[in-house]
């Protein structure tokens, strides 16, 4: 069973686990809106999505109501969120990648805050993995499709697979009866190493090869 008997310390981590996802994602949605200089109320509204996305997909499958409709928290986060983008927008700029971080960070979250909540009501461990990816991968998905980009989960450097396989390190820390911090911290830190050593050795899966287009 994928649960830490201290309920309420669940609780507590997922609701900080969520509240930093939505930043680190709102922010990394906010800083790609801005390379396609979208304005101010697009940057939001793109990074709004990225933040709410997957968990959003996660609670309608889950059959909950969606967890940013509860408390208006989520919605300031993403203005806060914008507003540090507008504020220290040209201190981002002069940081390599700097989305790329926030995009990890949100990642890794959102993965654990899936896993988390699915072994909550009471799934098995498969699907708190599946819904953990799901968490973590979706908002990403939105965001390529709404900036007309080619979802990255689909091509390039390993991204969901980092999830699966930081949902597959919790299961095993829980199996091992080791705590709920403990397991958060092991898959956080499991989801990040994956995504940076992929990105910095240009480790990806293998790609399809299928016919040519040929034209008559």
């Amino acid at each position: 069973m994928i649960l830490d008997t201290d309920t309420a310390l669940i609780h507590t981590l997922q609701q900080a686990i969520e509240i930093l996802g939505t930043f680190a994602f709102a922010i990394s949605g906010i800083r790609h809106a801005a390379a396609k200089q979208f304005d101010w109320f697009g940057g939001y509204v793109c990074g709004f999505a990225v933040a709410i996305g997957g968990g959003t997909i996660r609670d309608v499958m889950l059959g909950v109501t969606p967890f940013w409709m509860t408390t208006p928290l989520y919605v300031v986060c993403t203005g806060l969120a914008l507003l540090a983008v507008i504020v220290f927008g040209r201190w981002m700029r002069r940081l390599d990648n700097a989305w790329f971080v926030f995009d990890t960070l949100g990642l890794a979250l959102f993965t654990i805050a899936g896993i988390q909540k699915t072994a909550a009501l009471g799934h098995p461990f498969w699907a708190a993995v599946i819904m953990g990816c799901i968490t973590g991968a979706a908002g990403g998905v939105i965001r390529d499709v709404l900036l007309n980009n080619v979802p990255v989960v689909f091509h390039k450097e390993i991204y969901a697979m980092a999830s699966v396989v930081g949902g597959l390190v919790y299961w095993l820390s829980v199996t091992l009866n080791f705590s709920a911090t403990v397991a958060v911290v092991a898959t956080f830190l499991t989801v990040c190493a994956i995504r940076f050593v992929a990105v910095r050795y240009h480790i990806s899966l293998p790609t399809l090869r299928g016919e040519k287009n040929t034209q008559d």
